[in-house]
This record gives C-alpha cells, sequence and structure tokens, in this order.
C-alpha cells in the first residue's frame, strides 16, 4: 500500500492539454491505466483558478506550472508547491506531511 493511501488519501492528477496534444494523453492512458482521477483540463479553466496557468515562458507556451496541491474534503487548499519550472516538482515528504495533517 502507498503512503498517500495510508494517510487515506486520494490522489488525482490535472493536465493542462488536450485530449490530442503534444504527449497525446489520450492514447497514453489508454496504455497505461491509472487507478486515481485524472482530469484534461483542455481550456486552462482549473490551471488557471489555482493561479498555475503558464503562459509563456523559456520553458513553456500554454500549460501549467507543475504543482502539487494538499486539498481537504471541505475543497480548501492546505499545500501547494508550485514549481519554477517544467522540471520543478515537490520533494515527496512534505506533501505526505501535508496529507497526513488532513486525517488528525
Amino acid at each position: 500500500m502507498g503512503e498517500f493511501e495510508k494517510a487515506k488519501n486520494q490522489v488525482a492528477y490535472v493536465a493542462a492539454e488536450k485530449r490530442e496534444g503534444f504527449h497525446k494523453p489520450v492514447q497514453f492512458l489508454q496504455q497505461n491505466p491509472v487507478s486515481f482521477p485524472f482530469l484534461l483540463d483542455e481550456d486552462r479553466s482549473v490551471t488557471k483558478a489555482y493561479g498555475l496557468y503558464h503562459g509563456i515562458g523559456l520553458d513553456a507556451i500554454n500549460v501549467a506550472h507543475p504543482a502539487t496541491l494538499v486539498i481537504n474534503g471541505g475543497g480548501i487548499v492546505r499545500y501547494i508547491y508550485r514549481g519554477s519550472n517544467q522540471f520543478d516538482r515537490a520533494p515527496v515528504e512534505p506533501v505526505l506531511e501535508a496529507a497526513r495533517k488532513l486525517k488528525q
């Protein structure tokens, strides 16, 4: 059992990309099914709502900054990590700590 499941949390993934976009997410998911919700944010409304939209930069155009959010059952963001570039990802331990705190 994974650490997030042990903390009794649900994992979801949001990709700011068109169904048939550059990375072909629909094709990828057909070949690599996942056991958690996966949202294709084609109009970027979710990424814009969370302040993660990345219109243009040296490393990306019209996508989202990589980000990790921990959201409680009431929909309140309790932790957010916004990557500074397309290769910057959240360290796992602070994310797990925020997820563990949700059950307290």
